[in-house]
């Protein structure tokens, strides 16, 4: 494998974060491996609701924001039955249909619990019941233990459930996680930094790794308030429609190894996404054009944009199979193309340290 970006050194990095636990709200463990990573290269530090900033050029008046969450779809414990399973809900969107036979982690004040999902056999259900839509309140976690006073003494209400780690390379280019979206976009973030610490910066770069997204973006609207940056970029991932069984007409086309997704929405300042893509244009950059199926939402964009006084700001994702499932899938090759296209077009935005974000024109 040959990439522009990526080497053994911050691809050992990717999978370090990939691997460490981090549910919505609960991303501290997360945001040590960033900022232990970032702090090589960045002035670092961290918030009370876990985000993590790196900065490049302080000084500077114009300020330039990037973002990527690295929190996590997961679990929660509600109540520990008489017989010792745990039942749970919801942290973020996570897909049920994929729950069922997963191993998980549950993470307490002592350590990780190991536990499996269970429910009940195929083999005893009637036929209705193998048809109906999983509901959660039909699964539990079993930790192996027999009573309810053991599984206490391990476990208390409110501790999050991650799915256990997983991370792993599929083909020559592609990588499959848990919790890709959006530490892939986090890991972005960290590598646009390292790229720019060796320029002489006019600008000032604050790249933030983010929490709670998944819960609404709660932590890209404290670092936004509180970085106050004239552009924002925004990591995500997208859903890629190169599967079976989505329609492209309806959802647009974006494919793994297509490149950079640049996307079009009410969210994304027109003059900043023209200027991603005559950068890609101009320096080989392979890139995507994608209409978001809403006009506006579902990333921190949103709420990066309408932060202060107003962000020009820019969605850029990184397509990806299998979404809010624990075999998320990713191609390097994509990850590569947008840590160019984000560093040449900041590159552009430092010349002048002032660029006119307001279309003349459509």
């Amino acid at each position: 494998m040959s990439y522009k970006n990526l080497d053994q050194q911050n691809l050992s990095f990717l999978k370090e974060l990939l691997s460490t636990n981090s549910p919505s709200g609960y991303e501290v463990n997360a945001a040590k491996v960033w900022q232990n990573y970032v702090n090589q290269f960045a002035e670092v530090s961290g918030d009370v609701l876990n985000n993590s900033i790196g900065v490049l050029n302080p000084q500077a008046e114009f300020k330039i924001m990037i973002a990527g969450h690295y929190d996590e779809i997961g679990l929660q414990v509600m109540y520990i039955s008489k017989e010792g399973y745990l039942y749970v809900r919801r942290l973020g969107g996570i897909d049920l249909l994929s729950l069922p036979g997963s191993e998980v982690v549950v993470i307490t004040k002592k350590g990780t619990i190991s536990g499996v999902l269970g429910k009940i056999p195929i083999h005893v259900q009637s036929p209705t019941e193998r048809t109906k839509a999983i509901e959660l309140e039909d699964l539990w976690i079993d930790i192996g233990v027999d009573s309810e006073e053991e599984a206490a003494n391990l476990v208390e209400v409110g501790d999050p459930v991650a799915i256990k780690s997983n991370f792993h390379y599929l083909g020559q280019h592609k990588i499959v996680s848990k919790g890709m979206d959006d530490k892939i976009g986090a890991f972005i973030v960290a590598e646009v930094l390292r790229n720019l610490s060796t320029q002489q910066l006019k600008v000032g770069v604050y790249g933030v790794a983010t929490s709670q997204e998944e819960l609404g973006a709660r932590g890209a609207i404290t670092s936004t308030f509180k970085v106050n940056p004239h552009v924002g970029f925004c990591l995500d991932v997208g859903i890629a429609t190169d599967v079976p069984g989505i329609e492209e007409r309806k959802y647009g086309k974006m494919r793994l190894g297509g490149g950079a997704s640049i996307t079009h929405s009410a969210d994304n300042n027109v003059v900043l996404v023209r200027l991603l893509q005559q950068t890609a244009q101009q320096n080989n950059i392979q890139y995507q054009d994608v209409a978001s199926k809403s006009a506006t939402g579902g990333t921190d964009t949103a709420h990066m944009q309408l932060a202060r006084q107003g962000v020009a700001t820019a969605l850029i994702s990184v397509p990806n199979r299998y979404m809010h499932t624990q075999v998320e899938m990713c191609d390097l090759r994509d990850v590569d193309e947008i840590i160019s296209l984000l560093v040449e077009t900041i590159k552009v935005i430092d010349k002048d340290a002032i660029v006119d974000f307001v279309p003349s024109h459509m």
